[in-house]
């Protein structure tokens, strides 16, 4: 990974561009998405450029780029379509102390603008490092095309309302929480009706998971058998998603455990059930990721402690059957 992916906060800070024509019209449509204060260097500005400016979304210089002209910017965007020009402004920018970015020039660049889903707040952001542009592009229609345009208002809605959410204990609890009205509730409630009172939607959950507490534990046993994590059943990817922990055997590939959310607990497979029955009895979801099928041992301990655990199977590869000869 060439380029770390990270979200800079822009809120009330400069970001600089130079050039106006089509290069910095597709930049800055994108850069007023956000809620930076823009400032455009163009001697000869495209009237569009002009329009915004009139508007008060950015502020127009009509002329080149000087020394001192990025001074407190957080981003520079050479964008002058012209190799010399974009050169000498990203000098400048540099000497100013701004991050930059030549349009179409990743080698230049210190930093690279990938492609973008916009369900503000929710931002998807989708990079190739500059080397497959068009796939990024394929990839981000089909997440367009996968994330419902509501989604922006149930984020909103969640940004009031988690300061009182956090009556509920961290963990499992919390995520149950969010994860119900986000994939449930809130988009039933917006179903309904498209002005639906969501805080009270969050209200009458929170008022539900407060009484009912804690759900029980939850043991999977789910079968890998291949280190190809585009085999993996559905359902095995669900709960890896959703797992506190995570206990598997020495042959599951790290691309697998990969698919394991970030904060989840991960140890070796023990040879008895007792550390996953422990951690069900918490509250934990527990999945056990096997190379074969489960120790009939292991699911006779988890049915003695009170909990059925869920066996997935595996989805094993096709054996290479080179060389076939067709038979007329």
């Amino acid at each position: 990974m060439k380029h770390f992916p990270i979200f800079i906060a822009l809120e009330g800070r400069r970001v600089v561009l130079s050039g106006g024509g089509d290069a910095a019209l597709a930049k800055l449509r994108l850069l007023m998405k956000t809620e930076a204060h823009l400032t455009v260097f163009a001697p000869a500005p495209a009237p569009e450029i002009v329009a915004w400016a009139a508007e008060g979304r950015l502020t127009l210089v009509r002329r080149a780029m000087a020394p001192g002209d990025a001074l407190c910017a957080v981003l520079f965007y050479a964008a002058d379509e012209d190799a010399a020009e974009d050169a000498r402004t990203v000098a400048l920018a540099r000497r100013d102390g701004a991050l930059t970015n030549t349009v179409d020039n990743l080698g230049d660049s210190q930093f690279i603008t990938p492609a973008i889903v916009d369900r503000d707040p929710v931002t998807v952001a989708i990079g190739t490092e500059g080397a497959a542009p068009v796939l990024a592009r394929a990839i981000k229609a089909d997440i367009e095309a996968m994330l419902p345009a509501t989604l922006g208002t149930l984020a909103r809605a969640a940004r009031g309302f988690r300061a009182i959410a956090d009556v509920l204990p961290m963990g499992r609890v919390r995520r149950a929480f969010w994860s119900g009205f986000f994939f449930r509730t809130g988009p039933a409630a917006l179903a309904q009706d498209a002005k639906a009172d969501l805080h009270g939607v969050l209200a009458a959950d929170l008022a539900q998971y407060r009484q009912t507490g804690a759900a029980a534990g939850r043991i999977t046993f789910a079968v890998v058998s291949s280190a190809d994590p585009e085999l993996l059943p559905q359902k095995t990817r669900r709960i890896l998603h959703e797992a506190d922990l995570v206990l598997h055997d020495a042959q599951i590939a790290g691309e697998v455990l990969e698919l394991a959310r970030r904060e989840a607990v991960f140890g070796a497979l023990p040879d008895t059930a007792q550390p996953a029955i422990a951690a069900a009895m918490r509250g934990d979801h527990v999945i056990c990721l096997l190379a074969g099928a489960p120790d009939a041992g292991l699911l006779s301990a988890c049915h003695h402690a009170g909990f059925s655990p869920v066996v997935i199977p595996g989805i094993a590869p096709v054996p290479n059957f080179y060389p076939l000869e067709e038979i007329a």
